[in-house]
């Protein structure tokens, strides 16, 4: 049996939603895969840091996070002055870093998960930034540590996207891929459908938890950008950069653009497309009338979807149904499972 040590970077909505699904699947783990953990540090932005090489009772400080408190009372060990410091001074054996995304350069979760990987740790992350700026150097200094950089949950959550092509198509020649990539964008776009303005669907999208405060990313098609960035990157073996993706969002769509679609048998949708050009990629996310009877057309609410062409399977699609935090955090688990299997669990 495997006795693993965890560490958490970042602790907001997928950082919980992963400690819950963890204490949910406790028994699971440890029956089916004889695997037991504890959680030697938990790291946050804004609600303290905390180490204990014992382990941090990890249902006290969900409650106390949720009550508004601060995690410092839970450490054993001064408190670090910066998150590297933490890393360096928690001792771990997994590393699941979930900080917020920064689109143009991939920091500081790049730094976080390279610190992880030199101390020996296997780095996970449900952020696109560090896989469309540094997927190269965090692979090669993975290799180098006999560790693993894994990332399913980058893009559309815990569908098994990378883990498919990693290990279930092998020998294929990926040309191209077209989809909806941002569920946000693609709930707006069905709510002004219905007749409510950009601003109104915002606002709904913000109230249910999808959109963030400034909801730029979604609206102007920077999110889709990423990902788009981010599967050319792995996937296709070609580094591509969200700048590099001819962008086009939809605050330009009115309601009765929408409108006048629907009556001639359309809908509008924010479509990802990805083709080899030679050596190089196009790549755009931009609005589109698709046919009612398209797939691109019936993926509802904030459900995702992406088609991949490949020289022997030119049609393969993955849909994901309106996923949740938790969707995400099994993503980080099944990476973790995964990580751990070559440690030879």
């Amino acid at each position: 049996m495997g006795h693993y040590a965890l560490v958490f970077v970042g602790f907001g909505n997928v950082g919980r939603a992963l400690a819950r699904l963890l204490l949910r699947k406790r028994a699971q783990l440890e029956d089916g895969y004889q695997i037991t953990f504890q959680v030697n540090g938990i790291a946050t932005g804004r609600h303290g840091m905390a180490i204990d090489l014992r382990g941090i009772d990890l249902e006290a400080a969900l409650a106390c996070l949720e009550s508004g408190g601060r995690l410092d009372r839970f450490s054993t060990l001064p408190t670090p002055a910066t998150i590297l410091d933490f890393i360096q001074a928690c001792p771990g054996d997994v590393l699941f870093e979930n900080t917020p995304i920064n689109h143009l350069t991939g920091q500081p979760a790049t730094d976080h998960l390279a610190a992880a990987l030199r101390q020996g740790m296997h780095a996970i992350t449900a952020n696109k930034g560090p896989v469309v700026h540094a997927y190269a150097e965090l692979n090669r200094l993975a290799h180098a540590q006999g560790r693993r950089f894994l990332f399913e949950s980058a893009v559309m959550d815990g569908a098994p996207i990378f883990s498919l092509f990693r290990g279930g198509l092998p020998c294929v020649e990926l040309r191209g891929f077209q989809g909806i990539l941002n569920s946000t964008s693609n709930m707006i776009l069905e709510r002004m459908e219905s007749g409510e303005s950009l601003e109104e669907a915002i606002v709904y999208a913000q109230s249910i938890g999808i959109a963030e405060t400034n909801p730029l990313n979604d609206v102007e098609g920077w999110d889709a950008a990423v990902k788009v960035a981010a599967l050319a990157t792995v996937l296709m073996g070609v580094p591509l950069r969200p700048q590099d993706v001819q962008r086009t969002g939809i605050s330009a769509i009115t309601p009765a653009m929408l409108q006048s679609a629907r009556e001639s048998g359309q809908r509008w949708k924010l479509v990802c497309r990805v083709q080899r050009q030679g050596e190089g990629l196009r790549a755009s996310v931009c609005p589109e009338q698709v046919p009612a009877e398209s797939v691109l057309s019936n993926i509802h609410g904030t459900s995702s979807y992406v088609e991949f062409a490949m020289d022997v399977l030119p049609g393969l699609g993955i849909v994901e149904g309106n996923p949740s935090p938790e969707t995400t955090a099994y993503g980080l688990l099944a990476d973790m499972l995964n990580a751990l299997r070559e440690d030879g669990v």
